[in-house]
């Protein structure tokens, strides 16, 4: 039975890709979980990061679940919900106002790899395999799945992906900027949580907004006069001032998030 599991410790919640004897492929139920999950965690201020991984260590995700196309994607009708759910559920991703880390080991293809291009880290072990190719099953990717990973990569690497339908290794996909940083393989839990909770040490407000202006950058327009003033909207928060006060006084900041 496929699931998306959803944990939290701490401040630092994991959403598990799992799908038993299918290296975690990804069917239309997980997707739409996805969507409901990532809607309870980015209402949760107590979290502070999300990591997303596979369940198990021989996948993240092998891609879609192609055995239900037959049947839940045969029709044109069918293929613009299907394939809308899953753009929605990138989305959600993509728009969640705290960090995400992808934990990646072994395949992420296809639809595995559309959910890693749209965290901000993605931290894989230095098996894992990387690619999307659909070319050789006949379908194209729909656009506003290719969207994160047309923005991560540039057109030059979408287009070694998707046209010839390579499967990369990790360090060839760290060379075109596909993943964040490559560990040995029995480091990658530990430096994906890691990670984790390096963010978590910093001010959760700032990296909610860091996310915002980074975003509203790269579309490409010149900043509003309000726009300028609202990027110091940190001067009348309580964690500026703790941050500040912790760096005269030589210790560590504790944040709130107010």
């Amino acid at each position: 039975m496929s699931t998306i599991d959803l944990s939290c410790d701490g401040e630092i919640a994991t959403l598990t890709l799992n799908n038993p004897g299918k290296l975690n492929a990804i069917d239309l139920g997980m997707w739409n979980r996805i969507i409901e999950c990532m809607a309870e965690i980015s209402a949760d201020r107590d979290i502070r990061c999300v990591v997303l991984r596979g369940a198990g260590n021989d996948a993240f995700a092998a891609g879609g679940d192609l055995e239900e196309f037959v049947t839940a994607r045969a029709t044109l009708d069918q293929a613009l919900h299907y394939h809308g759910r899953v753009a929605l559920a990138l989305q959600a991703i993509d728009r969640c106002p705290h960090p995400t880390v992808a934990l990646i080991q072994g395949a992420c293809i296809g639809g595995g790899l559309e959910i890693a291009g749209v965290c901000d880290f993605r931290i894989c072990g230095e098996s894992a395999r990387f690619g999307a190719p659909i070319n050789r099953l006949g379908f194209s990717m729909y656009p506003g799945e290719m969207d994160g990973l047309l923005r991560l990569a540039g057109p030059a690497v979408i287009k070694e992906i998707l046209l010839e339908g390579r499967i990369l290794n990790a360090a060839e996909a760290y060379a075109k900027g596909l993943v964040t940083r490559v560990t040995a393989d029995p480091q990658t839990v530990d430096e994906a949580y890691a990670t984790a909770r390096r963010i978590c040490a910093g001010a959760p407000l700032v990296a909610a907004w860091h996310k915002q202006w980074i975003n509203r950058l790269l579309d490409g327009r010149a900043l509003t006069e309000e726009e300028k003033a609202a990027s110091f909207a940190f001067l009348a928060t309580e964690d500026y001032r703790e941050g500040l006060a912790a760096f005269l006084e030589k210790r560590k900041p504790v944040f709130k998030a107010r």
